[in-house]
């Protein structure tokens, strides 16, 4: 099931920072369009640390659910830092139609890697959907170690990772402990050719909310077998990959998104407003890859022609 490209949905809002739900319909009615094979909510990119309450929170969870029915799949991003309120959470989940919890590792407490097992084990106990763990020592301060990883994957109800340590060597560990008991997601866009070429099954993507169609088409390319394709894929969305990280995320995929014409809004603080400079390589990238030309109002482009190794 976890396989292919899942868009890490940024969440709308309007000028006022209220939640923009027409907005958020929309973009799941452009995924589904797109080819994405799901969305995950409520995640970094989704600035799920700034939702006002956790009311606003599966507020955006129920939308998307609802909205993408019968169309793409749904993870919902519910981790915390509390192993109780992340229960909590997941518990809320059964009723509302998503395919899966993503579930941060612990930030900030900095649990030691036993107590990473004791706090996913007792989540994916009491949790009525499969379990996508999340590794991204850069935000949370613990990295979740391949040992760690295998001991995990023996859980029934735990059944994919998103791997965001930015290590190639990690996570061909992952992969080799693990085998085909736990879907490898990467969590990198820059870096999901080289994970697929080590046994990753998909990527849970911030730049697909620019570029679904491309990614798509370097993953099924991968599938195939044309990996030359898939490489010069690859190496065309490098460049755009790494614009969207020139600030902290997802300050720069919801500017790209508002450059193209979808009015996402802006980020809400402690995230503030790219800076000038920074539009500017933001909308120059943009520019290279081919997006700002000849493109509708209100519709980025998602699609481009196949490059040529």
């Amino acid at each position: 099931m976890f396989r292919g490209l899942w868009v890490a949905l940024v969440t709308p809002f309007k000028e006022d920072g209220s939640l923009n739900e027409e907005k958020l319909r929309e973009l799941v009615g452009f995924h589904s369009e797109a080819g994405t094979h799901g969305l995950v909510v409520c995640g970094t990119t989704g600035e799920n640390p700034a939702m006002r309450d956790w009311d606003e929170h599966f507020r955006v969870i129920e939308i998307v659910a609802q909205e993408a029915r019968g169309r793409l799949r749904v993870v919902a991003g519910v981790g915390t830092n509390s192993t109780a309120r992340t229960v909590t959470n997941v518990k809320r989940l059964g009723a509302m139609g998503v395919e899966g919890a993503l579930i941060v590792t612990p930030y900030y407490n900095k649990p030691t890697q036993e107590g990473l097992l004791a706090h996913y084990r007792a989540v994916a106990a009491a949790s009525p959907v499969p379990i996508v763990m999340y590794n991204v020592p850069s935000r949370t301060g613990v990295n979740l170690l391949p040992e760690t990883v295998a001991r995990l994957a023996e859980e029934q109800n735990i059944v994919a990772l998103k791997e965001a340590a930015g290590n190639v060597e990690q996570a061909s560990w992952i992969v080799r402990v693990c085998g085909d008991r736990l879907a490898l997601l990467s969590g990198d866009d820059g870096l999901t050719f080289p994970l697929l070429c080590v046994g990753a099954t998909g990527v849970i993507s911030t730049l697909g909310n620019v570029v679904p169609k491309d990614i798509v088409a370097m993953i099924e390319a991968f599938e195939r077998g044309d990996w030359a394709a898939a490489r010069a894929w690859h190496l065309r969305l490098l460049p755009l990959a790494q614009a969207m990280f020139l600030e902290t995320n997802p300050a720069p995929v919801k500017e790209a998104l508002n450059i193209l014409g979808f009015d996402v809004g802006q980020v809400r603080l402690p995230l503030v407003h790219m800076r000038p400079e920074n539009i500017a390589r933001l909308t120059q990238a943009l520019a290279d890859y081919s997006l700002l030309r000849g493109r509708t109002a209100q519709r980025p482009v998602a699609g481009s022609p196949v490059p040529r190794p």
